[in-house]
């Protein structure tokens, strides 16, 4: 990848874009780590928006870099990448998340930056820019990800259900109200490691491109990593309240043992998403798995109503922030 020049302002203030959108990812997406667990009433939502917060951070020992490099290098071609390509893909993602989180939608952040990416570098160079196979693994795990979600939240909640068969129910609950911190505390784990890594992959490919980091160089420089898990634990700290209410109440009615099978099928198949690199969907993950604890109880506890409108959501997510990015990145040509 050659090196372009950019000046510091520019650089500066690109970065400091990419560090708001990781702010939002975490407001956004703080309803996907603490719905369950506020709705249940195991936590007050104050207590449960710091408790994911911290895990969030501490994130930033558990996992790898896996995500941050496919999203850096492993979505649109990186020869063709400057610092308008990255701010398009920057402002679309920004814009569709402040248009869903008003709007109290569970979108996906991660794909309305992806979908930034796209649409962005399309603008620029054309579906050539693309990289195949990265973004057919990210469209593979827009379906994977809630149907993994569903079938390990509902797993989880049939064994519990059979193991617990004889137990009576206050007991159960109590079990589970204890039980559900440490769900809840993995599921904040799962969703900052892989959530942050995609801010992470931006600045990354920006620093390559501005000359500042090398293209073969194994890891971002490390203030890199330590600012991006910063800015998600804060956006979480500020949490959503919007998306909370259809998250936590309005796809399916939970109770802490409900919640815990749900946060648990959640976590597993974020770990796994990280494990191999693959940037999903904290908002479609977690979805899924609460449809499948609804499900798994009986098919009529599930508002399939809502349940359809925010499939409705993921389905437009990316095309409209491509379209949101393009005209940011004319609009960046002209003023960057």
């Amino acid at each position: 990848m050659d090196s372009l020049h950019i000046s510091i302002y520019v650089l500066g203030l690109l970065v400091f874009l990419a560090l708001v959108f990781d702010f939002m990812n975490g407001f956004h997406d703080a309803a996907n780590a603490i719905a369950t667990v506020v709705s249940t009433g195991v936590l007050r939502p104050q207590t449960a928006v710091a408790m994911s917060a911290m895990f969030n951070f501490v994130a930033i020992f558990t996992v790898g870099l896996h995500v941050a490099s496919t999203v850096g290098k492993g979505t649109v071609d990186p020869h063709i990448v400057d610092h308008y390509v990255v701010f398009g893909a920057l402002v679309g993602a920004i814009i569709w998340n402040i248009i869903t989180w008003y709007y109290g939608i569970p979108s996906s952040s991660s794909h309305a930056l992806i979908g930034g990416l796209v649409g962005a570098a399309v603008a620029k160079s054309g579906t050539g820019a693309l990289v195949g196979g990265g973004l057919l693994k990210t469209v593979q795990w827009i379906i994977l990800s809630p149907l993994l979600g569903f079938i390990l939240g509902s797993l989880v909640m049939l064994a519990v259900s059979w193991i617990f068969v004889r137990t009576p129910p206050r007991k159960v609950d109590t079990w589970f109200r204890r039980l559900q911190l440490f769900s809840a505390a993995a599921y904040s784990l799962g969703h900052g490691g892989n959530d942050a890594q995609k801010t992470i992959g931006i600045i990354w490919m920006l620093l390559i491109v501005a000359g500042v980091s090398k293209a073969g160089d194994a890891t971002p420089p490390l203030w890199v990593i330590i600012s991006c898990y910063t800015a998600i634990s804060m956006g979480t700290l500020f949490g959503g309240w919007r998306i909370v209410r259809t998250m936590g109440q309005k796809i399916t009615k939970l109770k802490p043992v409900g919640g815990f099978c749900a946060e648990s099928g959640g976590a597993i198949t974020l770990f796994i998403a990280s494990a191999i690199g693959v940037p999903v969907s904290t908002t479609h993950t977690i979805t899924g798995a609460i449809v499948g604890v609804g499900s798994a109880q009986k098919a009529s506890a599930v508002r399939w109503g809502v349940a359809g409108n925010i499939v409705w959501a993921w389905i437009f997510t990316i095309p409209a922030s491509a379209f949101m990015a393009a005209i940011a990145w004319w609009v960046g040509t002209h003023i960057l």
